[in-house]
């Protein structure tokens, strides 16, 4: 490396290894002082001058039990100097312990270490030992497996285990530990934790001189030997903790280990552990310091033997990584293979690869840091790779279409099958060999007829081979005759396939016919408990239906080994025999009895394998007979498939059972075979002895089936069977590589986003580059997918929806455009796989309404195109199908639902009430056009109307609901008529008010949305900006005290005798008149005459009388005074006034009708509206509100 580099380089890093030199240093010259500090003092000056209280004492006691930190080091040191403390040493050594305990920091390790140095200069005979004592039992492994444990750290990799387990031994019961691990694993996180401050202290009073293995020497060895016995004594490696908190902060005195010098990268892997070294001595990584021999505070044949100890244990810890890693690859193997057979993972295999994995990572973390601090390079760790050993076999002799066969996965399908037919017990381990009949007599006899029974076991084997190799060649005969067959489909039919002659005489001659299998009557309860070994015998009969899993069977073996006897054997294979038809499910249970037994007893398995040969000869004979033997033939055909597997049915038995079932391919005999191949064809086609046979049979047995015509549940079960015991290759699943920036956003969506921390996920959103198009690109995805999030916090998605607005107005655009297609193509496609999304996308829309996003004629619009679209002018008709809308398809029906429940509730007041009430009229219509509804959508619909309007009376038929529908439309044609003709004679005079309303429509709309909407947005808490940028229409104009102070300074106008004031128009002059200038009094009273008489003196008239009233007002001083009188109605006054009041009474009640219809007028227009977007498609919407 050159010059410039290493500059560069240090310029770079904030802590260099100059740095770290000197801090090095720093720490061994403060060791070292402290060191021959401990030696000069021996703890013998006269302590008689010092303090001998009793309270002061009790209070350093007191002070060192609650911490020997920084805080209390002063005060402490000062009590050590000035107290006796003759009488209380043992008290301090024990005080200074759960001081220590206490200790967090470095500087508190180092208070701790000068407060036991300061107690050990006086006390060097008497304290030292005992604190010595008591921190190295404070360091003692866990008792628990401290003696199943031998020590030495090289017994680590034993330690780990894979967790395999024998064939022949026991296997662990699964889950009956699982609270005791947990219990463990807490034990074991609070043991190290509280061991953490008391290794470091013993690591620093080992350097300073305080423990020691010898005078004159450190306290390496003893530091090492505690490391050893905490490493060597845990299986789970709960310690491995406390050696990286050692290595962080101790490999340099007692490891010498040197650090790499401006260089953190990671070792490759490449590097040999024996080379590191080298290579951290070398020129480009130099050493910490070059100093002698002298300066260090271990001695050096204690730093080499403590290294290789600590590079022994990374080796071991390494091999447990590869090991667990294989494991959690194959745990994934088979949980994807269980995912893809029954299409989830139960919550058991579920929570087991949880577990292991949390493990995995555990072991993975401690490993990564043992090779950071060790300077070794992590192992190898194979990647996920799926390994296939196929064979191909052709068929038919044909080169160009091959079949392959493959073997993959091995014999089981996982480890709970595997241990349930490998992992049998042994009867020895609880059962007396004399019981078992392995007496020394019979091993003698044994031992001398071992020649006879050797030469036996020869000329049977002999035999075998014989005629499995027949067996083989009468294969190879029938494929070659099918090949021929099938080169020649001009020759007649091929002849009808019949069984070896020679076999069927033979058969025919030597096969009993036994009766049908009676079921056993069940014994009765005797009163007394059983005390011979006949009753023993029949109570454990009686118990086997019961014994469901492994535990079970295994102890009822036992305990029949117990009661062994031949009758007893003889009782017990009559009892498998009779086995009832439908407990299929005790096959397998029993077939692991008599494997358990098979070993020391081998009648059992033998007649019983010979009884169920003798049975499926004798179901042969009756292949006629379908129904009535079906369940014997599948019990006969389950129990020998579970036989195979635990290996007690030998192989040539199955075979030929097979190759039986091969020869009469037709009728039951494919059941059979079926049956057969997904019992144990997995374990043939897998197995050693019977692969290469096995994969000719299967051959067969897809030629016969390509060249027959089979009904479809014969092909159906013949499929299923072959895929299952050969199930095909699968390619990995790609996983889809996302960008660092695509991941950020997808967690903060779909993992972070919740009530609480909604501000967080929307600061953080809007810090991200919105310019970068990749950005809101991946947004826009992540916000119109609500799918893709959980059900529950799709409200949450539209308030962050809402949020945005306020900054991004045209990305709140792109939302709701994208989400309205959404809704549209899932109505023109109606895919079933889509359903969910489209009722999550429903949701969304809802909750976009409820935080003002979209408008309330959205929201109709959608519900309304539920029910028309698709079908003929937009009406549902019953019987008349929609290809998009069957009558038997009821999704549109939960749609609808959805979107009620999520906004209904906002639509209760003015026209959007009318509008809903419509709706809901016509949507019962469409209702009934459907079939018979389904319960839940039945119950569905019930809550719908209940929580929207539970006083409304329900339709009852189709012939109601579409009299209701009528009148509706009825109803709006002739409104729509009546405002046509009013908007003709109005003319342009309305249009004016018309815009003011419909301006002031939205705005009132927002009104009633903001109210609907305020329980939700309330349990928000506060948005995290003040500062908000309102809309330029956010004006709101002036207030009510605006108004009041105006209309005072105007009536003050209208008051002053100037020319201006004479100006004022005479109708604003008479209302600010009554306003204003009107005592209150008499205003009101002024008032309720004119209500009272308005109807009989017709605007002031008095009745009887040809007067009209007026007031005169007189003013003195501050005071105002009214005095009534008549005048004549014939004067020029009367006249005038009377002419106004017509005038205004004419214009007020033509300012009336114009309100009143405005409402009907605006329906109109938006119907009209509707109409005309919708007149060039298949819909055709009509409503009012």
């Amino acid at each position: 490396m050159a010059a410039s580099d290493i500059a560069i380089a240090s310029a770079a890093q904030p802590f260099t290894t100059k740095d770290r030199e000197d801090e090095e240093v720093v720490r061994r010259n403060r060791r070292k002082g402290l060191k021959a500090l401990n030696a000069e003092c021996t703890g013998d000056e006269p302590t008689k001058a010092l303090d001998s209280s009793l309270k002061k004492h009790t209070a350093l006691i007191k002070r060192m039990r609650q911490s020997l930190g920084t805080e209390n080091n002063e005060q402490i040191m000062k009590d050590i100097a000035s107290l006796s403390l003759e009488k209380y040493v043992d008290e301090l050594a024990g005080a200074a312990l759960e001081g220590v305990a206490r200790c967090k920091t470095e500087r508190d390790i180092w208070s701790a270490v000068e407060v036991i140095c300061a107690i050990h200069r006086r006390f060097a005979k008497t304290f030292t030992p005992a604190i010595t004592a008591l921190l190295n039992s404070a360091l003692l492994p866990s008792q628990r497996t401290a003696g199943s444990a031998s020590s030495g750290v090289a017994q680590v990799s034993a330690v780990p285990g894979a967790g395999n387990t024998g064939s022949g031994g026991a296997a662990p019961v699964p889950g009956a530990s699982a609270t005791t691990s947990e219990q463990k694993e807490k034990e074991d996180a609070a043991r190290v934790t509280r061991q953490r401050p008391i290794l470091r202290v013993c690591a620093e009073l080992a350097l300073v001189g305080i423990i020691k293995d010898a005078p004159g020497r450190s306290g390496g060895e003893w530091i090492m030997k505690t490391l050893k016995d905490l490493l060597s004594n845990d299986p789970t490696l709960s310690s491995l903790p406390l050696l990286s908190i050692f290595l962080k902060s101790y490999a340099r005195p007692f490891l010498g280990i040197s650090p790499f010098a401006g260089s953190r990268t990671q070792i490759p892997e490449g590097i040999a552990a024996s080379s590191l070294q080298t290579a951290i001595s070398g020129e480009e990584f130099p050493q910490l310091a070059k100093d002698s021999e002298q300066d260090e505070l271990v001695e050096k044949e204690v730093r080499t033997r403590f290294k290789r100890m600590c590079e022994g244990y990374f080796e071991n810890v390494s091999k447990k990584l590869v090991i667990e890693h294989k494991r959690l690859q194959e745990q994934d193997r088979r949980n994807h293979e269980a995912y893809i057979r029954s299409g989830e993972i139960f919550e058991d295999r579920q929570q087991a690869y949880e577990k292991l994995t949390k493990a995995y990572e555990k072991l993975l973390s401690s490993c990564q840091t043992l090779s950071e601090l060790l300077y070794l390079p992590m192992p190898t760790l194979s990647t996920a790779t799926q390994k296939s050993d196929s064979i191909i076999v052709s068929s038919g002799g044909q080169q160009d279409s091959q079949e392959d066969i493959y073997t993959s996965g091995g014999k089981w399908e996982d480890e709970e099958e595997r241990r349930f037919f490998e992992d049998l017990q042994d009867m020895r381990d609880f059962v007396p060999r004399s019981v078992l009949g392995l007496d020394e007599k019979e091993t003698e006899n044994a031992n001398g007829g071992e020649s006879e029974n050797a030469k036996d076991e020869e000329i049977k084997e002999r035999e075998r081979r014989e005629r499995e190799d027949d067996e083989a060649k009468e294969l190879e005969k029938e494929l070659k005759r099918l090949e021929i067959e099938d080169g020649n489909p001009s020759d007649a039919a091929p002849n009808r396939i019949s069984f070896d002659d020679e076999t069927e005489d033979k058969e025919a001659i030597t096969t009993p016919i036994p009766s049908p299998p009676k079921t056993p009557t069940p014994p009765q309860t005797p009163t007394l408990a059983p005390q011979g070994p006949s009753q023993l015998l029949t109570a454990l009969l009686a118990r086997l239906p019961d014994c469901t899993n492994r535990s079970l069977i295994d102890s009822a073996a036992v305990e029949f080994a117990f009661l062994n006897s031949k009758a007893a054997r003889k009782r017990l294979v009559k009892f498998l025999t009779q086995v009832p038809k439908n407990r299929v499910d005790l096959l397998p249970h029993y077939s692991r009895f008599v494997a358990t037994l098979n070993k020391y007893m081998p009648d059992i398995g033998a007649e019983l394998v010979a009884f169920l040969e003798d049975e499926f000869r004798y179901l042969q004979r009756k292949k006629n007979v379908v129904k009535e033997l079906s369940g014997v033939r599948q019990k006969n055909i389950a129990f020998l498939s579970s036989l195979t597997k635990f290996k007690v049915v030998p192989t040539h038995v199955i075979l030929h059972i097979i190759k039986v079932c091969l020869d009469d391919f037709s009728g039951v005999n494919i059941d059979n075979l079926a049956l057969l191949l997904e019992g144990c064809g997995r374990f043939l086609l897998r197995g050693d002895e019977t692969k290469d046979r096995f994969v000719t049979m299967i051959e067969l047995m897809r030629r016969k089936q390509s060249l027959q015509h089979l009904d479809q549940r014969q092909i159906m079960m013949l499929e299923n069977a072959y895929y299952q015991c050969n199930p095909p290759e699968r390619a990995p699943i790609k996983e889809k590589e996302r960008t660092p920036m695509e991941l950020f956003i997808r967690h903060l969506i779909y993992d972070v986003l919740t009530k609480k921390t909604i501000d967080k996920v929307l600061r953080l959103i809007r810090k991200l580059h919105w310019e970068d198009p990749q950005v809101v690109r991946t947004l826009h995805n992540v916000f119109t997918k609500a799918w893709k999030i959980k059900y529950s916090n799709i409200s949450l998605l539209a308030m962050l929806a809402y949020d945005l607005q306020r900054y991004h107005p045209a990305f709140s655009v792109a939302i709701v455009d994208q989400v309205l297609e959404d809704v549209r193509r899932g109505l023109e496609t109606n895919v079933y796989k889509a359903n969910q999304y489209r009722v999550a996308t429903i949701k969304y829309l809802g909750e976009l309404y409820i935080y003002r996003l979209i408008s309330s004629s959205i929201i109709f619009d959608t519900l309304w195109s539920f029910v028309t679209f698709g079908h003929p002018e937009g009406r549902p008709l019953p019987g008349q199908p929609c290809p998009i809308d069957m009558p038997d398809d009821f999704f549109r029906i939960r749609l609808v639902c959805v979107l009620l429940d999520t906004c209904g509730m906002c639509f209760d007041k003015g026209s959007q009430r009318k509008k809903l009430d419509n709706f809901l009229s016509f949507f019962q219509l469409y209702v009934f056009t459907k079939e018979s509804l389904p319960m839940d959508v039945e119950f569905m619909l019930e809550d719908s109307f209940e929580a929207l309007r539970p006083k409304m009376v329900r339709l009852k038929d189709f012939e109601e609901a579409a009299c209701a529908v009528d009148e509706i439309f009825n109803q709006a044609h002739q409104a729509s008529n009546s405002v046509d003709g009013d908007g003709e004679d109005s003319g342009d005079e309305s249009d004016g008010d018309g815009e003011d309303e419909e301006r002031r429509g939205p705005e009132e709309e927002e009104e009633e949305d903001q109210t609907a909407s305020d329980s939700e947005i309330n349990e928000r808490p506060p948005s995290p900006d003040t500062l908000v940028l309102l809309n330029s229409s956010e004006d709101l104009g002036p207030t009510e005290e605006d108004e009041n102070d105006f209309a005072k300074e105007l009536a003050k106008m209208v008051t002053d005798s100037s020319a201006e004031a004479r100006k004022v128009d005479k109708r604003t002059a008479q209302a600010l008149w009554d306003s204003a200038v009107l005592p209150t009094g008499l205003r009101k009273k002024k008032y309720d005459e004119s209500d009272e008489d308005e109807d009989a003196s017709d605007g002031g008239i008095s009745e009887g009388q040809d007067t009209m009233r007026f007031v005169l007002l007189t003013k003195k001083g501050n005071k105002q005074q009214a005095k009534k009188f008549a005048i004549p109605s014939d004067t020029v006054l009367a006249t005038h006034t009377r002419t106004a009041q017509l005038q205004d009474k004419v214009e007020q009640q033509h300012l009336k009708q114009l309100v009143l219809d405005y409402e009907q007028r605006e329906e109109v227009e938006e119907l009209k509206a509707i109409e005309a977007r919708t007149r060039n498609g298949a819909i055709k919407i009509r409503y009012v509100g």
